[in-house]
Parts: C-alpha cells; sequence; structure tokens
C-alpha cells in the first residue's frame, strides 16, 4: 500500500504544471507586468517605478486598466502582487503603421519595490544575430493555439539576422529598422502573448509585435527592437513622470 500510494504522489507530481519546462521558475522575471481591461490581457515590462512599456496592441485603452506586478500564476493570489491603476497611455507615433509598434505605460501610483517587483534596465546596447536571449509572457506555446493566461512562460531563443526574419515575412507585413526577430527553425519561438518580454543579457531588447513564431514553427517572431527608442521612452519618461501620485486619465496617443 505505501509503494502504491508513493507511486501515485510521483504521478501526480510529474503532471504538474510546475514541471512544465516552458514555465519561467516563479517570480525570476520580477520586471514582468501583467496587463489587463475589458478587451485585453497581455504583458509589460516595468522600467521605473512609474513606467512600463509594452507592444502597440497591448495599451490599455479601458479607463478601468490594471497593471498587476510580482505576478506568476495570475489565477490566485500569490501574496507577492500589487494590483496599480494604470493612469497615462503614450503611444509612439505614428503607431498606425509598419514603422513603430510601442507604448508608454505610466502606474497610477509608483510601484513598491521588493524582491518580486523589480525594473529592469533599458538596453545599452541592440542584440546581435545569434544572441541567446528569453522572451517571456502569459500565454500558448504551441503553434496555432490558444490559451488562457495562467502561469508566466519562458522561452529561449535565439536573434535571427534581418535578411533571415524579412524572408519569413508573409505578404501583408513590411521591414522596417524598428524590429528584431527571434527564434525560428533552430529554436522554440511560439509565445502567444501580445507584448511578450524580449530580455537579453538582463536588458529589455524587445516587445512582441507579430508572433509568427506561433503560426509556424519554422518562422521566427518579431519585436520592437527597443534599442532603437532609448532617446524617446526616455524623454517620454522626463516629461511625464508626475511630481504627485494623483491619477491622471487614460490618453489614447500622444506624440
Amino acid at each position: 500500500m505505501e509503494r502504491l500510494l508513493l507511486l501515485l504522489v510521483l504521478g501526480l507530481a510529474g503532471a504538474s504544471p510546475l514541471e512544465d519546462s516552458k514555465l519561467c521558475p516563479p517570480h525570476s522575471r520580477p520586471w514582468q507586468v501583467f496587463l489587463h481591461d475589458r478587451w485585453t490581457r497581455c504583458s509589460g515590462a516595468l522600467v521605473d517605478k512609474w513606467w512600463l512599456v509594452t507592444s502597440a496592441a497591448c495599451a490599455p485603452t479601458s479607463p478601468g486598466a490594471m497593471a498587476s506586478l510580482g505576478e506568476h500564476d495570475v489565477t490566485v493570489d500569490e501574496g507577492s502582487e500589487q494590483h496599480v491603476a494604470v493612469a497615462e497611455v503614450i503611444r509612439h507615433s505614428p503607431y498606425r503603421s509598419p514603422l513603430h509598434s510601442l507604448a508608454m505605460v505610466r502606474l497610477a501610483q509608483p510601484a513598491r519595490l521588493t524582491r518580486h517587483v523589480q525594473p529592469i534596465g533599458l538596453p545599452g546596447r541592440c542584440p546581435g544575430p545569434g544572441e541567446s536571449c528569453t522572451v517571456s509572457g502569459w500565454g500558448a506555446t504551441l503553434p496555432n493555439q490558444n490559451e488562457s493566461p495562467k502561469h508566466l512562460k519562458c522561452l529561449t531563443v535565439s536573434v535571427v539576422d534581418d535578411q533571415t526574419c524579412v524572408k519569413s515575412f508573409p505578404d501583408y507585413l513590411f521591414w522596417s529598422l524598428g524590429m528584431v526577430c527571434a527564434g525560428g527553425t533552430r529554436t522554440a519561438g511560439c509565445l502567444n502573448d501580445k507584448s511578450a518580454v524580449l530580455e537579453c543579457g538582463g536588458q529589455l531588447q524587445g516587445v512582441q509585435w507579430f508572433s509568427l513564431g506561433c503560426q509556424n514553427a519554422a518562422h521566427p517572431s518579431v519585436y520592437t527592437k527597443l534599442c532603437k527608442y532609448n532617446e524617446w521612452m526616455r524623454r517620454v519618461m522626463d516629461s511625464h513622470t508626475p511630481t504627485t501620485t494623483s491619477a491622471r486619465p487614460i490618453t489614447s496617443e500622444r506624440p
């Protein structure tokens, strides 16, 4: 009987989602933020106690938008979370084009920095082809599948050179210098999160633009090349950080 119980316990442990090789170790990405409102659920990256970076597609539009920091399993209360209202959204213009996909999100209250909530550094360089990076977010990791957000997922991906990336583009996409690609034939590249976070060497290097790897596993996914936007991001933070903690209404677009 004891042997049977032991086998049962081991079997249940093996079936646990915590054994999923694509799950991040809990709270190993303290900069990852879960953005959610009436219309969307996706990711952002904390870069300052007031500010998140995300993609244009993930930028909140609802007055009730929230940023949940310190999350791993978004379906339960883990005791590490901070749920903060979104106060302001500043999109890079023109965002309705193939040129840019980037938004800065200001919190209504500054994040309280803990071991579970920490900002990630803006890029000090651009990523190079072949460089190993990590992409993290909430969503499906299998092509052509949907999955409700639950545990934070992590994938190791390699940066792909621009020429290889362009060759994988469908007809409706256009290349721009604000793009970087990672994943494809050499590494698993599917993480179906509208703004999955690309981290290379401890620096924020991208937010997901097009999850091409979730349509065809042989194709790399496309990220906003954040090293090209350092000046813009710093200018937004310098000019829009409040001197008080009072919330301001969401704005849909700013130059």
